[in-house]
């Protein structure tokens, strides 16, 4: 058996040195009287794929052979450099030795089942593993080395070329500089990787990229931009003038055999091997760089980032932070008559620390009213400058894009110019060239036309300069902040792209379990604005004022009035409901004074049922049970809904609602009413989540 064993492509194509020698050996063992058809040949590469795992395919059938005894002598130019791991070549001696097979190498022939060839094959395989060490020892610090001095050459990205004196310079089309500037700019501008892959297919704008290797090795190629395309090249330190080696190391526990490029893991900037700034030219400056580095890791949804705007209807949304621990608190959405309520909450307790309860949780409508006032007192003194900018903005992102379409008309008359020329030079008679030829130059007449109709839609949808309606229109949006914010084409996104441009964070602090909410709005610069606001809360009880409030519906209880004249009192006396209604209403009222015990209003009389269908025992009317329970209709006809209730309905108008309770289900109900809110809620979520993780429980 004659083993063949190399590494690369690279090494199959360039290397042939060991190849012919290995297929010399087994020419010399046919002329020594040897059948040709007895000595095999093994060569991994000949049928080697793209995987490191198919890679071994010779050495295991190798194995194979020697452990069926179909072996008698392995032959090798230098037997220890049959495997590249000491496993692999013990492997080998001991099969070698236990089916009584050779091996032979230029220095000798040994047989593995004697102790003193053994030692010297395992001293070669030790050797062997010692001198790959220092050769890739000796590789990696000359490598490290030139990295150093700056002439370690890699690839280029797109927009760069390398010069014939080795030096790094900008791509010399005009076209790709143009598209490299235009990705920075609405980086900048959008503020995501995501929008700005939307503009860019948007705009039908492609990425200019230099073929690496092939025939056609460095010619310019048009390329659709993808996502990860976008990140390396925001992420790529050489477009501000940086020359970086060693962002990246391979972390042998994340490397998948069968994929030769992974396990590679992200280095920080202060661990990279080599930085050397102002050796390359550059598109933007060091400080915009580290301006996008930040801002693509605060849109990264982890707990600690601010991460990118999203539609959902919370306007402070990754702003907003615990008074308590500190900590920021995220947005919980719950649906009420169709309609997303954003609530903030921490919870890193409970998820980190299994506490019993959240730190804060509160609506987020007082939250973000609050900053939007603020928001907009800040704006209204700059309207005048934020219509010229805006204004300025609008017709620099046109000349941006009028530069492009004009590169790319004068690229496609090019082509099509070309393709004549070329037509023009075929003999007429060579019709099977001319065919072809004329073939192109028609393809390329076709792309012309319709990237000029193109650009006549794209001129007539953005125009290069502003009308003067269009500037004063600009100019009144501006002047009417108040107005342009809440206009119906302003987006939810725009206003939180507007609050995370000048508002770093805003802390909250709910005082106890009241509705009273201390808040701090931190502006970019630095400076802050304190406030209180009202959150909601569950029930009266917990209104900072209660005290007050009881005091007063006794007062006017124990002077007679009805409910009626007491929910006119309250109300023009300023108290409000505990869910931050517009008014109090009179059933609360109601509901009120039966816990406080005062004088219960005069009862009006009920209307009777119909013959045969009066409340039988156990029966209730919801009204009565509602006091029964002690809590609101309106959460009583939820229980309905939620099948919790047994009821019937009159036949006859007014068609009231009849529930069945015996005393039974009035204890239940009764357990039922004491439980915290969403108390059901995060029960049916733990009830599925330990079905799935005990199924057969």
């Amino acid at each position: 058996m004659v083993y063949v064993r190399q590494s690369t492509r690279q090494q199959v194509l360039s290397h042939q040195e060991s190849t012919r020698l290995q297929y010399a050996l087994k020419d010399r063992a046919v002329a020594l009287g040897w059948e040709a058809d007895r000595v095999l040949v093994i060569d991994d590469d000949l049928a080697m794929s793209a995987t490191s795992a198919v890679a071994r395919t010779g050495f295991q059938r190798l194995v194979t052979e020697i452990g069926l005894d179909h072996v008698g002598l392995v032959l090798g130019i230098e037997m220890s450099r049959l495997a590249r791991s000491g496993k692999d070549w013990y492997q080998l001696i001991e099969l070698c030795a236990l089916s009584g097979a050779l091996l032979a190498d230029l220095d000798g022939v040994y047989d593995p089942a004697d102790y003193n060839d053994r030692l010297v094959l395992g001293l070669k395989g030790t050797i062997s593993e010692a001198e790959l060490h220092l050769i890739k020892q000796r590789m990696w610090n000359g490598r490290l080395n030139k990295a150093r001095r700056g002439e370690l050459a890699f690839p280029l990205s797109s927009g760069y070329v390398r010069l014939p004196s080795g030096e790094v310079g900008f791509d010399p089309d005009e076209q790709v500089q143009t598209v490299i500037y235009l990705l920075f700019a609405q980086f900048e501008r959008i503020g995501t990787l995501h929008g700005m892959l939307r503009y860019l297919v948007r705009h039908d704008i492609q990425l200019g990229i230099r073929l690496r290797e092939g025939p056609d090795k460095g010619t310019l190629e048009w390329r659709r931009p993808n996502r990860m395309t976008l990140q390396t090249l925001l992420h790529n330190p050489a477009y501000a003038d940086i020359y970086a080696y060693g962002r990246r190391r391979v972390d042998p526990r994340r490397k998948d055999p069968a994929r030769p490029g992974t396990g590679r893991v992200v280095q920080a900037r202060d661990e990279w091997l080599v930085m050397i700034p102002n050796v390359l030219p550059a598109y933007i400056t060091i400080t915009q760089f580290e301006a996008n580095e930040a801002r693509l890791a605060a849109n990264r949804a982890r707990a600690e980032a601010t991460c990118a705007v999203r539609s959902g209807p919370a306007l402070a949304a990754g702003l907003v932070f615990c008074g308590r621990c500190g900590r920021r608190m995220t947005v919980r959405y719950h649906t009420q008559h169709g309609h997303n309520l954003p609530e903030y909450m921490c919870v890193r307790e409970v998820t980190n620390y299994g506490a019993d309860k959240t730190c804060q949780l509160l609506n987020a409508a007082c939250v973000d009213a609050f900053v939007e006032q603020q928001v907009l007192i800040a704006l209204t003194p700059a309207a005048v400058e934020v219509s010229l900018d805006a204004a300025d903005q609008v017709v620099a992102e046109r000349a941006e894009l009028e530069k492009l379409w004009s590169q790319k008309l004068e690229r496609a008359e090019y082509e099509a110019d070309r393709a004549r020329r070329c037509y023009h030079l075929a003999e007429p008679e060579n019709r099977l060239v001319v065919r072809q030829l004329e073939k192109e130059w028609e393809t390329a007449l076709a792309a012309q036309q319709k990237l000029r109709e193109d650009h006549e839609r794209f001129t007539r949808t953005s125009p290069r300069v502003l009308t003067a309606a269009e500037r004063q229109t600009i100019t009144a949006l501006a002047s009417d902040i108040d107005g342009l914010w809440h206009a119906r084409t302003t987006t939810i996104t725009d206003r939180k792209e507007t609050v995370r441009a000048i508002v770093d964070k805003v802390v909250i602090t709910v005082i106890g379990t009241t509705e009273r909410v201390q808040a701090m709005l931190v502006w970019a610069g630095g400076a802050t604005t304190s406030g209180e606001l009202v959150r909601p809360v569950q029930g009266l009880e917990q209104l900072s004022y209660y005290p007050q409030l009881a005091a007063r519906v006794r007062e006017l209880a124990g002077q007679g009035a009805r409910s009626t004249a007491i929910t006119r009192h309250l109300e023009a006396e300023g108290f409000r409901p505990a869910k931050r209604g517009k008014r109090i209403t009179e059933p609360t009222v109601r509901a009120l004074m039966r816990r406080l015990g005062c004088m219960p209003d005069r009862v009006q009389p009920r209307r009777l049922a119909p013959p045969g269908e009066e409340p039988g025992p156990d029966e209730w009317w919801l009204d009565q049970l509602a006091d029964e329970l002690d809590m609101p209709m309106g959460t009583l006809h939820s229980w309905i809904r939620c099948g919790w209730l047994t009821i019937r309905k009159e036949t006859r108008h007014p068609y009231r609602v009849i529930a069945h309770a015996d005393q039974a289900e009035l204890a239940v109900l009764h357990e039922r009413r004491t439980r915290p809110p969403g108390w059901y809620s995060r029960r049916l979520w733990a009830d599925s989540t330990d079905e799935l993780t005990h199924p057969h429980s």
